[in-house]
């Protein structure tokens, strides 16, 4: 018996389930009461609808889940963004798809909703993954409309990605299951098809009340921008059922017609399985983020067995770099090692340090990957680049540099999982989300943040007991420690996945188990995307 492997099991198992038990909770949505009031509408639950809308046999991939998780208090909350999204299948073709929670403020959009629903469509264009979104909003939630409304990246977004989603060829088809209402109405309307459900769907720029306001005319939804309404009179919508249900089975005949396009091409073998069973990754991660691990461990129970090809072995030890298969599929792997060792000078390296020769090593693997048109797997538990007078005087930030221009012009698909620390330049050398990873993961465990929590607590302090002293305040040992606390419990909230994935720094939380099947279930995505750029990364510092 290894005892520390099982305490190390029970630490990695509980953090899943405590992320699990948030999200039982998210996924009530906006509470009982107002799924009953759903009901009592003869309306299924945003989740209902996708349940019926998926394949049962294949795999769904929900993607931010955690939206807006613990924001938006004074509100009442957005759970899950007001949306339910993610990957999954329809009639056999792999679909992005997403559905608005009318239990959650009535399918309001939250700025935190306009994140994830463009963020959802990036995925569909990255992939050229069909998109189908099930209609059920209000419009924008009036409070915060100025959060959401005239940026760049706010709810007008939405309409242009239609339009642009609609000139590349990818499928976008819209079911109106409740209101849609005012910018929201051109959402469907841009969709390549629309379906409206008789007596709940509805499409106006303004409603009745607005109308009446507006310019004194008395109507209803219905006769203003009923299914009946549209696919009658204005031609805007083109069908319309009784229930929701013949709704969605009309999406899963539209979708089951379409074409097989294109492939990426990315090199697929016959999948074999991992030497080690995935369940013993719980146990391999330690507890904490501080022991030292071999990350080989870790990647030998998420690629094919015997299939690990490490390039440049014994050079930059503190990453490691390979070719291997992962569910058949040929990746890249760059992966921080954790454990401390030597180089062949004799020097001592600390694991999860980006040093010179790590940089330089991973920079040219990249582009080696980019070269054979291989996909990027990043695995990150990191603390940084080396510091020091021995590291700057070696040009450690021209090698970082090196490694960070060869991440940002990569052009093959990357996708990233976060299992521990993910700290400073190294969550950008890495592929943190500034980089366009495909799709980017984290586990319980995960750590995010500009430094380690107890370095950021210890510098604060600092500051702040300085600017106290300029004022002439006099400050104790005792208050000197309670303000340590404060702003090391404060740090470190702001740290965990958990407040990664509210604000979609991460895609999603993920069992540490399912990280080989996610990877082969975003490479079959990524690879429906038969456009890759050419590779070209600029000037580089030598």
């Amino acid at each position: 018996m290894n005892l520390e492997h099982n305490k190390n099991e029970d630490a990695n198992k509980l953090a899943w389930s405590n992320a699990r038990l948030l999200l039982d909770k998210i996924e009530e949505g906006g509470g009982k009461k107002a799924i009953q009031k759903q009901k009592e509408r003869n309306k299924l639950t945003a989740r209902e609808r996708l349940e019926y809308l998926l394949d049962k046999d294949k795999y769904f991939l929900e993607i931010g889940a955690f939206a807006g998780y613990g924001m938006y208090a004074e509100y009442g909350g957005c759970p899950a963004g007001g949306t339910v999204a993610g990957i999954g299948y329809v009639s056999g073709k792999q679909c992005v798809v997403i559905a608005n929670d009318q239990t959650v403020k009535a399918g309001a959009w939250f700025p935190i909703t306009g994140k994830k629903n463009l963020r959802m469509q990036e995925i569909a264009m990255e992939n050229h993954l069909p998109v189908i979104y099930l209609v059920d909003s209000a419009g924008v939630f009036l409070p915060m409309q100025d959060e959401i409304f005239p940026d760049k990246e706010h709810f007008g977004r939405v309409f242009r990605n239609n339009a642009k989603m609609s000139a590349m060829g990818i499928t976008q088809v819209a079911a109106v299951m409740g209101p849609c209402v005012a910018g929201g109405a051109y959402l469907p309307i841009m969709s390549d098809e629309t379906i409206m459900v008789e007596g709940n769907g509805s499409i106006f720029l303004a409603g009745p009340y607005l109308v009446k306001a507006a310019i004194g005319e008395n109507t209803d939804a219905e006769t203003l921008g009923g299914a009946a309404t549209h696919t009658e009179t204005s031609g805007i919508a083109d069908y319309k059922f009784k229930t929701e249900e013949e709704c969605l089975d009309c999406i899963k005949k539209i979708i089951g017609k379409i074409a097989d396009a294109g492939k990426a091409g990315f090199n697929r073998t016959e999948p074999v399985l991992p030497s080690k069973k995935r369940e013993e990754i719980y146990s391999i991660f330690p507890q904490g983020n501080v022991t030292p691990y071999d990350m080989h461990t870790i990647i030998e129970t998420i690629i094919d067995a015997d299939t690990f090809q490490e390039f440049k072995k014994d050079y930059g030890k503190t990453l490691l770099c390979g070719y291997a298969r992962v569910d058949g599929w040929a990746v890249g792997i760059v992966a921080n090692q954790r454990l401390n060792i030597k180089n062949k000078k004799g020097e001592l390296q600390m694991g999860g340090v980006i040093y010179n020769d790590s940089a330089d090593k991973a920079a040219r693997f990249i582009m080696n990957c980019n070269q054979k048109k291989i996909p990027l797997i990043f695995i990150q538990d990191i603390t940084g680049f080396m510091v020091g007078t021995r590291s700057e005087h070696a040009g450690i930030i021209k090698d970082g540099a090196k490694m960070v221009n060869a991440v940002a012009n990569s052009v093959v698909p990357k996708i990233t999982f976060i299992i521990g620390n993910s700290y400073g330049a190294g969550n950008y050398a890495m592929c943190g989300k500034a980089y366009d990873p495909r799709f980017i993961y984290a586990w319980p465990s995960a750590k995010i943040a500009v430094m380690g929590g107890e370095q950021a607590a210890k510098t604060l302090l600092q500051i702040e007991v300085a600017s106290l002293k300029a004022r002439g305040e006099k400050i104790t040992e005792e208050n000197e420690q309670h303000l340590l606390k404060e702003m090391t419990d404060k740090y470190a909230k702001q740290t965990t996945a958990v407040y990664a994935a509210s604000r979609l720094w991460v895609d999603a939380i993920i069992d540490p188990k399912e990280t080989r099947r996610i990877i082969s279930e975003n490479l079959s995505a990524a690879n429906q995307n038969p456009e890759i750029e050419v590779f070209k990364t600029g000037v580089f510092q030598v």
